[in-house]
């Protein structure tokens, strides 16, 4: 009877074992499909589970940041445990990873062996979790997580039941290892095939830029402009590129025939210009329309001579340029600056000549001999016509600068600019003084986009220099009232230009302060207005009625006021010299009147 008992017994152990080995057949055969990690993983606790039969079994996995958390389970486990996340080097898990062996304890939450974590614990009580068993699961000598198997009431747990759990744990890492050696097997081959394409890529990019070069050496070479290189480029790149000023104004716009791009707005504009000239790279950004643009500086040198900016729609993407086209666009500002540099130069010889003929007709003055003549018909101008002088001045432009400026104009009106005796002047035809005074003054405000003062003197009998002088000592008492944003022609000024020595301009402020100094603070403090009274008073020749009437006061009113201003002046003013007066009062009308930027 013992003998039979005995052989049931070794029947069952058979057959246990058999299910275990087949079990573990099962598992690793699933290793070769290279099926879904997860998906292997689940499968190897759920066998685990089978076979040895506790309340649940779950696999844990070590993340980036040295936690452990639930990756696979088999058994009934509420959703928070499932759910924790526990520091790797605490609990059971934190004992079976640093040994890189299997650990159990019979009661969980009464053992002392290991670091407790209070949030694990309390999940732990919450489940009934009392016996577990781990076992690691080591990849090339690390412990990469470990699989746990639990019940719900306290047991040991068996020697076989241990190497059991190990050998699915062992599974369980090879699937892990295959699936990283599978997964940068993946990655590895999708790198190359981007790598590929990029090369292939690039070769069509090269090719293109390439020939964008061959065109743009083509073009210097067959004398082309600036305006050809910005339409090539157009043409290449698609798109529209513009080309930009020191100032950034647009010189040229050119678009492709092909692929146009919508005008761009102007927001950021000065922004990438000046932060493509500061760091000497291209600057692309995309504007709230979908239009991307980027901007290259045009030097020479330490010269800033404008910039190019190339646009085109940002359908996707961030609108950013590969970088062979930065390197085309970045190319094709040297090129620029090239030409440019040779057109100044071309334009400077011109306006030396144009400057040294001046000076030629300002010193040989009054007159114009025979050579000057003919060098002046040979510039296409007529030196008869040159009947007006005009000498610039501005507050941020020295006068060499200013003069430039001047040689625009004096090309498009048939005149002669230069630099004479330090200030910027241009002699040209005239046929209305005030008018063409006032039109330059509007085309180089329009042009430096800050105040600028032009005064005019019309010559007489080709003495250019006398017209010069006068319209110089003009200018002086113009700076000296405060007159910097104007054209106007010396009539204005011409009477004070030779009353005071314009080199101490200064002595205008005392001259008006003695004369009508007691009045002006008279009518701040009082709130009258005998200095415009006495201005009316002079204008209309001392006649009381006239004056009264322009001044909307009756008779008696305007004697008053007559009188108040002997008393202020201390002095019979009617009735002495009046000169001085008058002058301080015209010269404080004419300081005061207000100019409106053309």
């Amino acid at each position: 009877m013992v003998s039979d008992l005995g052989g049931g017994a070794r029947l069952r152990s058979l057959a246990r074992r058999q299910r275990e080995l087949a079990s573990l057949y099962t598992t690793a055969k699933s290793l070769t499909a290279l099926g879904e990690l997860d998906e292997v993983l689940q499968s190897i606790v759920h066998h685990a589970h089978d076979l040895i039969r506790t309340d649940f079994t779950y696999l844990s996995l070590v993340d980036a940041d040295f936690r452990l958390s639930v990756r696979a389970s088999e058994g009934t486990i509420s959703a928070p445990f499932l759910a924790a996340c526990i520091p790797a080097d605490v609990g059971l898990g934190g004992k079976v990873l640093a040994s890189r062996s299997p650990h159990w304890v019979h009661d969980y939450a009464a053992t002392t062996v290991i670091d407790h974590d209070p949030d694990f614990d309390r999940l732990v009580t919450a489940e009934g979790l009392v016996a577990l068993l781990g076992v690691p699961l080591v990849i090339r000598g690390e412990a990469v997580g470990a699989l746990f198997a639990a019940d719900r009431s306290e047991r040991a747990f068996q020697s076989d039941e241990i190497a059991l759990l190990r050998a699915f744990a062992d599974h369980a890492a090879v699937a892990l290892d295959n699936a990283r050696l599978y997964e940068a097997s993946r990655t590895a081959l999708h790198e190359l095939r981007i790598a590929y394409r990029k090369i292939e890529e690039h070769m069509a990019v090269v090719e293109r830029a390439q020939a964008i070069h061959e065109a743009l050496t083509g073009v210097v070479l067959g004398g082309g402009t600036p305006d050809d290189v910005t339409q090539l480029l157009a043409d290449q790149l698609g798109g529209s590129v513009t080309l930009l000023d020191r100032t950034g104004a647009a010189l040229v716009r050119r678009d492709s025939a092909s692929s146009p791009c919508r005008t761009p707005t102007d927001t950021g504009l000065t922004d990438a210009v000046e932060n493509a000239h500061r760091s000497g790279r291209c600057s692309t950004s995309v504007d709230h329309l979908g239009v991307a643009r980027s901007v290259a500086s045009i030097q020479a040198g330490d010269s800033y001579l404008g910039a190019l900016a190339w646009s085109r729609e940002a359908a996707t993407g961030n609108g950013a340029p590969n970088d062979t086209d930065v390197r085309t666009l970045e190319r094709a500002t040297h090129i620029l600056g090239l030409l440019i540099l040779k057109e100044r130069a071309v334009a400077e010889a011109g306006e030396r000549s144009s400057g040294e003929l001046l000076t030629e007709l300002m010193v040989g003055s009054p007159g114009i001999s025979p050579a000057q003549r003919a060098r002046t018909r040979a510039r296409d101008i007529d030196a008869d016509s040159l009947n007006l002088v005009l000498v610039a001045e501005s507050p941020t432009l020295s006068s060499t600068d200013l003069s430039r400026h001047l040689h625009d104009i004096a090309r498009d009106c048939r005149g002669l600019a230069g630099e004479h005796l330090g200030r910027a002047t241009m002699i040209l035809p005239s046929a209305d003084d005030d008018h063409t005074v006032e039109e330059v003054h509007r085309r180089l405000r329009r042009t430096l986009g800050g105040p600028v003062a032009v005064i005019g003197e019309r010559v007489a009998h080709h003495d250019w220099s006398r017209a010069f002088s006068l319209a110089s000592r003009c200018g002086a008492v113009m700076r000296a009232i405060g007159h910097s944003d104007l054209g106007a022609t010396t009539g204005r000024y011409a009477l004070y230009a030779m009353i005071f020595d314009t080199e101490r301009v200064r002595e205008l402020d005392r001259f008006i302060f003695d004369s009508i100094g007691p009045l002006l603070d008279y009518d701040e403090r009082r709130g009258t207005d005998l200095v415009d009274t006495l201005s009316a008073y002079y204008v209309h020749r001392a006649n009381v009625t006239a004056t009264a009437r322009a001044l909307y006061v009756h008779v008696n009113t305007l004697l008053k006021r007559l009188d108040r201003a002997d008393n202020v002046l201390g002095l019979n003013w009617r009735q002495e010299n009046d000169l001085q007066l008058q002058l301080g009062l015209r010269l404080h009308q004419l300081r005061a009147i207000a100019t409106t930027p053309s």
